[in-house]
């Protein structure tokens, strides 16, 4: 009892670990891709009121500032994969980049969760950016695909196969000229490793 109470919290703990280095792996290949001057432009938050009046801060996990994108091939490629992605949404395309909520996978039925997302993708437009989520699997529900895309908010999840506009490995590769895929090829047998020894520490009754 005891070992499996210690590995019900830690694999919840492991699973937002793998979310987290899932957010900063994206953030850090449109750093490098984008070649940005300063890595904070990858960054982006806005404030918003909670009910009691109060400021707080929300932040997306990653951001494709065009004006400060400095590799002139990866520019091209973000600014016409924005294009024909508000196209797909029937929206105009916004002015000034793109905004990424990056997940492992996503099967919550968390209305919550759906509701803050759907805040994030209405403040996104508001400032001038597509709001994407980009999932690294391909965990997600088709009925939560058809009300983000209905929100006007975009989708990319972890498959290796369709267009730019669908899979994360595809538009990794084609927009941002980093084959993502092969990097989880590469580092398969560290990243399995390291997570298997961590799950039989959790699984130990001691």
């Amino acid at each position: 009892m005891y070992a499996a109470h210690k590995a019900a919290g830690g694999l919840t703990s492991v699973y937002r670990q793998i979310g987290k280095g899932c957010e900063n792996l994206f953030r850090q290949i449109i750093i490098d891709r984008a070649q940005y001057e300063d890595p904070r432009y990858a960054l982006w938050s806005y404030i918003a009121k909670t009910k009691n009046d109060k400021n707080k801060t929300l932040s997306l996990d990653a951001r494709l500032e065009l004006s400060e994108i400095q590799n002139a091939d990866v520019k091209v490629r973000v600014i016409q994969w924005i294009a024909d992605y508000s196209k797909s949404l029937s929206v105009p395309a916004p002015l000034n980049g793109a905004v990424f909520e990056v997940r492992q996978g996503y099967k919550s039925k968390d209305s919550k969760r759906q509701n803050a997302d759907i805040d994030n993708i209405a403040v996104a437009w508001a400032n001038g950016y597509l709001p994407v989520f980009a999932i690294f699997s391909s965990q997600i529900d088709a009925d939560l695909v058809l009300r983000y895309r209905n929100s006007r908010g975009g989708i990319i999840i972890g498959t290796t196969s369709g267009s730019s506009q669908i899979s994360l490995f595809v538009f990794s590769k084609e927009v941002l000229g980093y084959d993502l895929a092969d990097f989880f090829y590469r580092n398969s047998e560290v990243i399995k490793s390291e997570v298997y020894n961590t799950l039989e520490v959790l699984l130990r009754a001691e």
